[in-house]
């Protein structure tokens, strides 16, 4: 993500590039004190300021106060899910590959104290074991060469949904129930349709993957996905009952070498990307023995240290070329910087307040930031003019990855 646009200290004039930013998104309040505030706080994340919370985001921008910034996240009257489609309007109306993937990926906030919304000790990706933290799960649209946040929202813990004390504390909205992670990542999918988001595919991350009733609620919406899978993952040879039901990191065990193929799926800045895969054609098999017919894709790390041992699900139909369902599966990356650079240059695991509007205001004004900066990057990307013949908005300049032939329906059968 480019920097150019993230000043050491915010000046007190608004960016000219920010502003036409958010006319372009047309988000008004109809009050100068309002809109002030939001510019401001946008721009402050956009600084290098290393702490983004309201008190040190105050001593750097001229025109406004802690108490004003912290009325943005919690009292002024504002309807932050309505801003947040007119940004994701604005971010579909950009030329697009047609390619696109939403990829549904949680996230986590460590935190010391009890008292924030939704904190609880649960397990931390980033830290790597259970410890006190909050958790969102989050939807991200991604092409070849674009990608932005579509929708975030906070796991709220069942503990906390059936506490009337903690959940007035914080200000939990009556109509917020209990939801598993994998209810909530649907209800994203629903979300993103419903504000025209086209995509391809669903990418997931393992935690939605190795959940039948997530895989089930994707292919009743119709919707073709590559999900990452736990090794644990019960897999069928055949339809038939009578089959055994084996992990399928068992069933990848006995597959022959000559199903294993190297591929490559994106030329990165050290190089093409690549590892060695195989696909089969078999039955996931859920809690009641219900066999569902899709690939199983394995990804194993080669000699070099290329790729890593993965395993993933798909729905795809079988015609379907192994290198596709490599190249989609891999975008799950896009996410990761997202989550990375969300919390890294803008300070989204900063937040220090304990409300439940304020930290989803909080979250949709740094997916406010982080699109801005996609939307400048893109903008920006415009007037290289590249040698060779005209390319589309959204072509790659190294080119669409190249099929390889015969790898239609990769199987060992």
């Amino acid at each position: 993500m480019s920097e150019t646009t993230r000043p050491a200290r915010a000046p007190e004039e608004p960016l000219d590039e920010l502003m036409t930013f958010l006319n372009a998104v047309g988000i008004e309040f109809g009050d100068k004190r309002r809109n002030r505030a939001l510019e401001r706080y946008v721009t402050g994340l956009l600084t290098d300021h290393p702490n983004k919370n309201c008190d040190t985001l105050a001593e750097i921008l001229p025109g406004t106060s802690e108490q004003r910034l912290q009325a943005l996240l919690t009292t002024m009257e504002w309807d932050e899910a309505l801003a947040d489609q007119k940004r994701v309007a604005l971010l579909t109306s950009l030329p697009t590959e047609g390619d696109g993937v939403l990829i549904l990926d949680p996230t986590d906030f460590p935190k010391q104290g009890k008292h924030s919304v939704g904190v609880a000790r649960q397990y931390s990706g980033s830290l790597g074991k259970v410890a006190n933290c909050q958790v969102t799960v989050n939807c991200h649209y991604a092409e070849r060469t674009i990608a932005w946040p579509v929708a975030s929202r906070l796991y709220l813990p069942e503990a906390w949904a059936q506490d009337p004390q903690r959940r007035e504390q914080a200000h939990v909205p009556d109509a917020v129930r209990f939801q598993t992670k994998a209810e909530i990542a649907l209800d994203l999918v629903a979300q993103a349709n419903a504000l025209h988001v086209r995509h391809s595919a669903v990418v997931a991350d393992a935690e939605f993957g190795d959940n039948p009733l997530f895989l089930d609620g994707l292919e009743a919406r119709g919707e073709l996905y590559v999900a990452d899978l736990r090794r644990d993952f019960q897999v069928s040879a055949t339809r038939s009952v009578q089959a055994p039901v084996v992990r399928a990191e068992e069933l990848v065990a006995g597959w022959r070498p000559r199903a294993w193929h190297v591929l490559r799926w994106r030329e990165g800045s050290a190089g093409w990307l690549k590892g060695s895969f195989a696909a089969l054609r078999c039955y996931r098999v859920d809690g009641q023995g219900k066999r569902t017919l899709g690939w199983l894709i394995a990804e194993r790390e080669l000699p070099d240290g290329s790729g890593r041992n993965k395993l993933r699900w798909s729905n795809f139909p079988a015609s379907t070329p192994l290198l596709r369902l490599v190249e989609l599966a891999h975008r799950r990356a896009f996410v990761e910087l997202y989550h990375e650079e969300a919390k890294t240059l803008l300070g989204w695991d900063q937040y220090q307040g304990r409300l439940w509007t304020g930290f989803h205001r909080n979250t949709f004004l740094v997916m406010l930031a982080y699109s801005f900066l996609v939307w400048t990057e893109w903008h920006e990307r415009q007037q290289v003019i590249l040698p060779g013949r005209p390319r589309g908005a959204f072509s790659p300049s190294a080119g669409s990855p190249a099929q390889v032939p015969g790898l239609a329906a990769p199987a060992d059968r």
